[in-house]
């Protein structure tokens, strides 16, 4: 089954300073029928104003992952960890049994432009831990490239972030036409989030178009084909779920 998530049908958040588009139910959206996937729980698609954020507040009992899209974030949390990240870099954090963290846009004249995804752990109770991790743009074209996982075979100090739940994020852009394909495991779940363009997904008899910010929760499917048909490159992040 390949459901499809248009981006205009996501709960849009205004508060000023930040713009926020959630994919799950969060803070003050409240859909029994849209609590998760999965163990994903939350994706928050914002925009952050200039010298704004979100200050000191805790987590516990969640793996976070940040992707920022465009600008600058300055992460700051109770671990003693500080880190700015832009394109091509990633945080995780465990928040495990509690820590307190902000995240701030440090510039004063851009906005920042990220995606906040939360996980639930495979285990409860674990040591509060940050990470920051890089990966190259240039090597999106045309392939699958893993930015966070729970595997050991694909985890990579420095580029492919550690995550506490056996799931795998990945990144790829494609041109017009340019494919990828994914072998989806038995009852294993693929959730797609397009980032930028537009691709097709296939799976089996069923096929999808899916434009900008638009996702789907796909399950069933053992081997899926994602075809670029845009003009201009299609940008998608696929991650592999229990």
């Amino acid at each position: 089954m390949i459901a499809i998530y248009p981006a205009e049908q996501r709960y849009h958040a205004s508060h000023g300073w930040l713009e926020s588009y959630f994919s799950y139910s969060f803070a003050d959206y409240y859909d029994p029928d849209n609590m998760q996937f999965g163990p994903m729980r939350v994706l928050n698609d914002d925009y952050i104003a200039a010298s704004e954020g979100f200050g000191m507040h805790p987590h516990r009992e969640m793996e976070i992952v940040t992707l920022v899209l465009s600008g600058r974030l300055e992460h700051q949390d109770s671990m003693g960890n500080r880190a700015n990240t832009t394109w091509g870099g990633i945080q995780r954090m465990s928040a495990g049994t509690g820590v307190f963290h902000s995240e701030m846009n440090p510039s004063e004249e851009e906005a920042v432009q990220l995606l906040q995804m939360w996980f639930m752990p495979s285990e409860q109770g674990i040591e509060p831990s940050y990470e920051t991790s890089s990966f190259d743009p240039q090597s999106l074209h045309g392939q699958l490239v893993p930015i966070v996982s729970g595997s050991s075979d694909l985890q990579q100090a420095g580029t492919v972030a550690v995550i506490h739940q056996d799931m795998t994020m990945y990144l790829t852009e494609l041109a017009d036409g340019q494919s990828v394909q994914f072998k989806q495991g038995e009852r294993r779940r693929v959730f797609l989030f397009v980032l930028e363009g537009s691709v097709k997904v296939e799976g089996g008899s069923e096929s999808a178009s899916l434009g900008r910010r638009d996702s789907a929760r796909i399950e069933g499917q053992a081997n899926l084909t994602i075809t670029g048909q845009s003009g201009d490159s299609g940008r998608v992040l696929l991650i592999d779920l229990p």
